[in-house]
Protein backbone atom coordinates (compact mmCIF):
# COMPACT_ATOMS: atom_id res chain seq x y z
CA UNK A 1 0.00 0.00 0.00
CA UNK A 2 1.72 3.20 -1.14
CA UNK A 3 0.79 6.84 0.47
CA UNK A 4 -0.03 9.35 -2.02
CA UNK A 5 1.51 13.00 -1.34
CA UNK A 6 1.27 15.77 -2.46
CA UNK A 7 4.74 16.27 -4.85
CA UNK A 8 4.02 20.02 -5.66
CA UNK A 9 3.33 21.41 -1.97
CA UNK A 10 6.76 19.17 -0.59
CA UNK A 11 8.86 19.26 -3.94
CA UNK A 12 12.48 20.59 -2.28
CA UNK A 13 13.95 23.66 -3.35
CA UNK A 14 16.93 23.47 -5.17
CA UNK A 15 19.14 24.96 -2.36
CA UNK A 16 18.67 24.20 1.17
CA UNK A 17 15.67 26.78 2.82
CA UNK A 18 16.31 28.50 5.91
CA UNK A 19 14.28 28.04 8.67
CA UNK A 20 12.26 31.16 7.95
CA UNK A 21 12.01 30.29 4.64
CA UNK A 22 10.23 26.84 5.31
CA UNK A 23 8.00 28.30 7.77
CA UNK A 24 6.76 30.93 4.97
CA UNK A 25 5.83 28.27 2.27
CA UNK A 26 4.40 26.36 5.36
CA UNK A 27 1.80 29.32 6.40
CA UNK A 28 1.76 30.02 2.10
CA UNK A 29 -0.03 27.00 1.47
CA UNK A 30 -2.46 26.43 4.76
CA UNK A 31 -6.14 27.87 4.62
CA UNK A 32 -6.26 28.73 8.29
CA UNK A 33 -2.82 29.99 8.93
CA UNK A 34 -4.43 33.39 9.83
CA UNK A 35 -5.65 31.85 13.23
CA UNK A 36 -2.05 30.76 14.13
CA UNK A 37 -1.18 33.26 17.50
CA UNK A 38 0.87 35.90 16.73
CA UNK A 39 3.32 35.41 19.39
CA UNK A 40 4.09 31.79 18.31
CA UNK A 41 4.94 33.17 14.52
CA UNK A 42 7.17 35.65 15.92
CA UNK A 43 8.98 33.09 18.18
CA UNK A 44 10.00 31.41 14.94
CA UNK A 45 11.53 34.82 13.54
CA UNK A 46 14.95 33.77 14.33
CA UNK A 47 14.55 30.50 14.20
CA UNK A 48 18.04 28.22 14.52
CA UNK A 49 17.64 25.14 12.29
CA UNK A 50 14.26 23.07 11.06
CA UNK A 51 12.92 19.60 10.89
CA UNK A 52 9.93 18.28 9.60
CA UNK A 53 9.08 14.10 9.34
CA UNK A 54 5.42 12.39 8.51
CA UNK A 55 3.69 11.48 11.28
CA UNK A 56 0.83 9.51 9.86
CA UNK A 57 -0.78 8.64 6.66
CA UNK A 58 -4.29 7.33 5.76
CA UNK A 59 -5.81 6.64 2.09
CA UNK A 60 -8.93 4.34 1.31
CA UNK A 61 -10.62 4.46 -2.16
CA UNK A 62 -9.12 7.47 -3.63
CA UNK A 63 -9.15 10.19 -0.42
CA UNK A 64 -6.23 10.39 1.81
CA UNK A 65 -4.85 11.59 4.91
CA UNK A 66 -1.40 12.89 5.82
CA UNK A 67 0.12 14.79 9.17
CA UNK A 68 3.28 16.02 9.15
CA UNK A 69 5.35 17.47 12.20
CA UNK A 70 7.21 20.80 11.67
CA UNK A 71 9.92 21.33 14.75
CA UNK A 72 11.82 24.75 14.83
CA UNK A 73 15.25 24.78 17.00
CA UNK A 74 15.16 28.07 18.72
CA UNK A 75 17.84 30.52 19.76
CA UNK A 76 16.97 29.94 23.29
CA UNK A 77 17.78 26.34 23.20
CA UNK A 78 13.71 25.25 23.25
CA UNK A 79 11.80 23.66 20.26
CA UNK A 80 8.53 24.71 18.74
CA UNK A 81 6.50 22.39 16.74
CA UNK A 82 3.59 23.02 14.32
CA UNK A 83 1.46 20.19 12.99
CA UNK A 84 0.30 20.28 9.90
CA UNK A 85 -3.03 18.31 8.09
CA UNK A 86 -2.93 17.32 4.62
CA UNK A 87 -6.13 16.27 2.80
CA UNK A 88 -8.87 15.56 0.11
CA UNK A 89 -12.25 14.52 1.26
CA UNK A 90 -13.73 14.63 -1.94
CA UNK A 91 -12.44 13.23 -5.32
CA UNK A 92 -11.01 15.33 -7.97
CA UNK A 93 -10.56 17.77 -5.25
CA UNK A 94 -7.52 19.41 -4.78
CA UNK A 95 -5.56 18.49 -1.66
CA UNK A 96 -6.41 21.57 1.42
CA UNK A 97 -3.77 22.32 3.62
CA UNK A 98 -4.37 23.10 7.50
CA UNK A 99 -1.72 23.95 10.43
CA UNK A 100 -2.27 23.62 14.24
CA UNK A 101 -0.22 24.72 17.37
CA UNK A 102 -0.16 21.62 19.13
CA UNK A 103 -1.65 17.57 18.41
CA UNK A 104 -5.12 17.58 20.59
CA UNK A 105 -5.83 21.07 17.70
CA UNK A 106 -4.92 18.40 15.05
CA UNK A 107 -6.99 15.26 16.16
CA UNK A 108 -9.90 17.26 16.52
CA UNK A 109 -9.46 18.88 12.90
CA UNK A 110 -9.00 15.11 11.69
CA UNK A 111 -12.17 14.16 13.29
CA UNK A 112 -14.21 15.72 11.66
CA UNK A 113 -12.87 14.79 7.73
CA UNK A 114 -15.28 12.09 6.10
CA UNK A 115 -12.46 9.78 6.32
CA UNK A 116 -12.91 6.09 8.64
CA UNK A 117 -11.13 6.94 12.08
CA UNK A 118 -8.04 5.93 12.58
CA UNK A 119 -7.37 2.20 13.20
CA UNK A 120 -4.08 0.23 13.24
CA UNK A 121 -5.50 -1.58 9.82
CA UNK A 122 -5.93 1.69 8.13
CA UNK A 123 -2.94 3.95 9.44
CA UNK A 124 0.21 3.42 8.68
CA UNK A 125 2.71 5.49 10.92
CA UNK A 126 6.00 6.90 9.39
CA UNK A 127 8.72 8.27 10.54
CA UNK A 128 10.90 10.36 8.30
CA UNK A 129 13.83 11.77 10.07
CA UNK A 130 15.81 14.60 8.31
CA UNK A 131 18.49 16.39 8.88
CA UNK A 132 19.39 16.26 13.10
CA UNK A 133 18.67 19.61 15.01
CA UNK A 134 22.11 20.33 16.23
CA UNK A 135 22.38 20.82 20.33
CA UNK A 136 23.04 24.81 20.55
CA UNK A 137 26.46 25.71 22.27
CA UNK A 138 25.23 29.05 23.91
CA UNK A 139 22.35 30.27 25.54
CA UNK A 140 22.02 33.35 23.65
CA UNK A 141 20.57 36.88 25.22
CA UNK A 142 19.74 39.59 22.43
CA UNK A 143 21.27 42.74 23.53
CA UNK A 144 22.41 45.33 21.00
CA UNK A 145 24.91 42.35 19.95
CA UNK A 146 26.28 44.09 16.68
CA UNK A 147 27.46 46.85 18.75
CA UNK A 148 29.12 44.93 21.04
CA UNK A 149 30.74 43.26 18.25
CA UNK A 150 32.31 46.35 17.20
CA UNK A 151 33.09 47.97 20.48
CA UNK A 152 35.14 44.20 20.84
CA UNK A 153 37.34 44.56 18.20
CA UNK A 154 37.49 48.20 18.55
CA UNK A 155 39.33 48.11 22.02
CA UNK A 156 41.13 45.09 20.91
CA UNK A 157 45.84 46.04 20.66
CA UNK A 158 46.37 43.23 18.69
CA UNK A 159 47.71 43.77 15.26
CA UNK A 160 46.74 39.97 13.99
CA UNK A 161 43.24 40.60 15.52
CA UNK A 162 39.92 39.32 13.31
CA UNK A 163 39.91 41.38 10.02
CA UNK A 164 37.16 43.57 8.31
CA UNK A 165 35.50 40.90 6.87
CA UNK A 166 34.81 38.77 10.22
CA UNK A 167 33.97 42.61 11.59
CA UNK A 168 31.17 42.43 8.52
CA UNK A 169 29.88 39.54 9.31
CA UNK A 170 29.00 40.33 12.69
CA UNK A 171 27.07 43.25 11.88
CA UNK A 172 24.27 40.46 11.15
CA UNK A 173 24.42 39.50 14.68
CA UNK A 174 21.13 39.28 17.05
CA UNK A 175 22.38 37.69 20.42
CA UNK A 176 25.61 37.07 21.86
CA UNK A 177 26.69 35.42 24.99
CA UNK A 178 29.86 35.84 27.26
CA UNK A 179 31.93 33.31 29.03
CA UNK A 180 34.93 33.04 30.92
CA UNK A 181 36.70 30.14 29.09
CA UNK A 182 38.97 27.63 31.17
CA UNK A 183 41.66 25.24 29.45
CA UNK A 184 45.21 24.08 29.95
CA UNK A 185 47.33 26.06 32.25
CA UNK A 186 49.69 28.78 31.01
CA UNK A 187 52.46 30.19 33.02
CA UNK A 188 52.90 34.03 34.15
CA UNK A 189 55.98 35.39 35.62
CA UNK A 190 55.14 37.49 38.70
CA UNK A 191 52.07 37.36 41.04
CA UNK A 192 51.24 40.95 39.62
CA UNK A 193 50.43 39.49 36.18
CA UNK A 194 47.22 38.55 35.64
CA UNK A 195 45.64 36.76 32.67
CA UNK A 196 41.59 36.10 31.69
CA UNK A 197 40.60 34.82 29.01
CA UNK A 198 37.13 35.30 27.57
CA UNK A 199 34.58 33.65 24.69
CA UNK A 200 32.42 35.74 23.09
CA UNK A 201 30.19 33.70 21.07
CA UNK A 202 27.67 35.49 18.57
CA UNK A 203 24.20 34.69 17.11
CA UNK A 204 23.58 35.32 13.72
CA UNK A 205 20.04 36.05 11.90
CA UNK A 206 20.95 32.71 9.40
CA UNK A 207 21.64 30.69 12.47
CA UNK A 208 25.17 30.65 12.45
CA UNK A 209 27.49 30.97 14.85
CA UNK A 210 30.60 33.08 15.55
CA UNK A 211 33.00 33.14 18.56
CA UNK A 212 35.58 36.06 19.37
CA UNK A 213 38.15 34.99 21.81
CA UNK A 214 39.30 37.89 23.93
CA UNK A 215 42.56 37.63 26.31
CA UNK A 216 42.61 40.52 29.26
CA UNK A 217 46.34 40.91 30.82
CA UNK A 218 48.77 42.94 32.38
CA UNK A 219 51.49 41.18 31.29
CA UNK A 220 52.98 44.81 29.36
CA UNK A 221 56.08 46.88 30.63
CA UNK A 222 54.28 49.60 32.72
CA UNK A 223 52.22 46.83 33.29
CA UNK A 224 48.69 48.30 32.56
CA UNK A 225 45.49 46.47 31.19
CA UNK A 226 45.75 45.50 28.10
CA UNK A 227 42.89 43.89 25.58
CA UNK A 228 43.39 41.11 22.32
CA UNK A 229 41.18 39.56 20.58
CA UNK A 230 41.25 36.85 17.98
CA UNK A 231 39.53 34.48 15.85
CA UNK A 232 39.85 30.92 17.69
CA UNK A 233 40.45 29.36 20.80
CA UNK A 234 43.56 28.07 20.16
CA UNK A 235 45.13 31.39 19.01
CA UNK A 236 44.16 33.33 21.75
CA UNK A 237 46.26 30.64 24.30
CA UNK A 238 49.13 30.65 22.11
CA UNK A 239 49.18 34.39 22.63
CA UNK A 240 48.87 33.65 26.34
CA UNK A 241 51.50 31.52 25.86
CA UNK A 242 53.97 33.84 24.25
CA UNK A 243 53.41 37.01 26.61
CA UNK A 244 53.86 35.26 29.88
CA UNK A 245 56.74 33.52 28.55
CA UNK A 246 58.42 37.21 27.97
CA UNK A 247 57.35 38.32 31.46
CA UNK A 248 58.88 34.93 32.96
Amino acid sequence: MSVPYDTAAYEQPESPESPQEHLERLLGRALNSFELPDETIGRLDCALAHDSSLHSAHHSAGLHRETYRHTWLLADGSALTLWELVHNTVLGRETQHEVYVDEEELRTATARLPLPPDTPEFELPVLVQLSPIPEPRHTYESDDSADHARRLLRRAENADRPDAETAALLETAFAHQITQAFGRPFRAGRAAVCFSLYEHAFLLCDGAEVSLWEVEHTATPDGRHMCEVYASEDAARDAMERRAARVF
